[in-house]
């Protein structure tokens, strides 16, 4: 992807963590030409002597002679078309605030962000309208489920990209698709924003189940209740592709079973319910080994002193808490997790009502 005219790169990368070296990873294996933003010289420096992030992913390797690496976000954005923004939703912010008011015309902002703005309790999106004026039209997603580790290791992933334009979607897309990244595009941009983050909430919670040694039985039925409550909340909200087994006409794609085409999203699709199970499950889920730290017995200060990588999961409870305050969705696990981290109620006290609400 290039800028018609002249040879500035069109892709930029925001940021050095774990998720941001694996979306670079795949670009970089695609021979798609890349601006990265790192946090600081010497993370430049161990990549062009060594090929790989000091800090994360470190078997992930890269072509070194495709990537143009830089400290300077300002510098960075300018030069570029599309700017995927990859730092934690917690700093986000503050990284934002720094910038020119006017950085943002005519550019492509593509969130890898699984979290909502603790300060504001607003999705980026909003938080770019309100401080950029940054046009909706202008902006996508990019969600998973997808854990990096497994990129590093190329195991087959999907991605879902989102946004208003689907021209420009699918465009974005393409350039993540090989032979171990399947790609997936979608319209509803706030839908997996909230999804995304509820599922951190969620992790943490089945984290502390497994840290408080309920059994698999518990945390089957603590999940799927999870996922009705998620459905219920983004259908309070006003978003759409909830019901499961419901799809609008099939769209072009790949052919099934010889008799339909590729199924349109709806709250069963990976970005949705895939994105959820496996946050909630996996080894390589933060959010899970945190929650797990606080079922152990770890405080909320020691488990964050222990964990390399920002659980989302945290500041998103609180969010979560204090707006469903205003809207009044039905949120018994998600404001037990709250409780738990932010008001100090014992995990197993919390646990054992939740066992009284759950069905």
């Amino acid at each position: 992807m290039k800028k018609e005219g002249n040879n500035t790169k069109a892709i930029s990368v925001i940021g050095s963590g774990s998720f941001a070296t694996a979306l670079a990873k795949i670009l970089n294996g695609n021979g798609v030409e890349l601006l990265w933003c790192v946090r600081n010289r010497h993370i430049i420096d161990h990549l062009q002597k060594y090929g790989h992030n000091p800090s994360y992913l470190r078997s992930a390797t890269f072509n070194v002679s495709l990537l143009q690496l830089s400290t300077n976000m300002e510098e960075t954005i300018r030069e570029t078309e599309f700017i995927i923004l990859t730092v934690p939703s917690a700093y986000i912010e503050d990284v934002l605030e720094a910038l020119p008011k006017d950085i943002f015309k005519g550019k492509k902002i593509v969130s890898a962000i699984k979290g909502i703005l603790p300060k504001r309790n607003m999705l980026l999106n909003d938080y770019l309208k309100a401080e950029f004026d940054f046009d909706a039209n202008d902006y996508y997603t990019i969600m998973g489920p997808c854990h990096a580790e497994e990129v590093a290791s190329e195991k087959l992933s999907y991605l879902t990209f989102t946004g208003l334009n689907q021209t420009t979607t699918q465009r974005i897309a393409d350039q993540f698709r090989n032979h171990y990244i399947n790609t997936v595009t979608n319209d509803d941009v706030y839908g997996v924003q909230f999804a995304a983050i509820l599922k951190n909430i969620y992790a943490l919670g089945s984290g502390i189940a497994h840290g408080l040694e309920y059994g698999d039985n518990f945390l089957s039925v603590l999940i799927a209740n999870a996922a009705d409550e998620m459905a219920g909340f983004l259908r309070k909200v006003g978003i759409r592709n909830i019901e499961v087994g419901v799809h609008k006409e099939p769209i072009p794609g790949v052919q099934l079973l010889k008799t339909s085409l590729r199924k349109s999203a709806n709250y069963a699709a990976s970005v949705y319910m895939g994105d959820l199970l496996v946050t909630c499950y996996s080894l390589y889920s933060r959010n899970r080994t945190f929650g797990n730290m606080i079922g152990k017995g770890f405080s909320v200060k020691a488990a964050q002193l222990e964990m390399n990588m920002v659980a989302e999961g945290y500041n998103a409870s609180k969010c979560f808490y204090l707006i469903n305050k205003e809207l009044g969705a039905d949120m018994p696990i998600a404001t037990a997790v709250y409780k738990i981290l932010w008001e100090d109620v014992q995990p197993a006290e919390a646990f054992e009502q939740l066992e009284q609400v759950l069905i």
